[in-house]
């Protein structure tokens, strides 16, 4: 037997501050903030989810090194890149780079990329605009 992996069900973020965060992706991304377990939070979308540690609290067990800011997460998106520039703008959300073309897990895509509050780099993309 080998293994087989279907999806990801949900990553870690180690944080600084876990409301500033949660404030960003659900603004800024349309994220849900999901509280489970014993108050901890969540950022939901679809059927994934990315669970929120804080900095110097995390839960155990969790990565070798936990730290803001290390991240690099690409979402795919149905929307136009030019709405999402448009809303990253109307955010006030700087854009490091794009839109560029890049090739996504299925195919080409097109991405935009940007920082979250603790300087994980945020890449936002859709297949149509590929």
């Amino acid at each position: 037997m080998s293994m087989y992996v279907e999806s990801i069900d949900h990553i870690v973020l180690t944080v600084k501050d876990i409301e500033a965060t949660c404030a960003f992706y659900s603004k800024v991304l349309g994220m849900s903030v999901t509280i489970f377990a014993t108050g901890r939070k969540a950022l939901s979308f679809g059927r994934q989810k990315i669970n929120l540690h804080v900095e110097g609290q995390e839960i155990e067990p969790k990565a070798k090194k936990p730290t803001p800011g290390s991240a690099d997460i690409c979402f795919v998106t149905v929307f136009p890149i030019c709405e999402i520039i448009e809303h990253l703008r109307m955010n006030g959300v700087q854009i490091v780079q794009g839109p560029v073309p890049r090739t996504g897990a299925v195919g080409a895509i097109t991405s935009v990329y940007f920082r979250d509050p603790d300087g994980s780099l945020v890449e936002v993309s859709n297949y149509e605009s590929a």
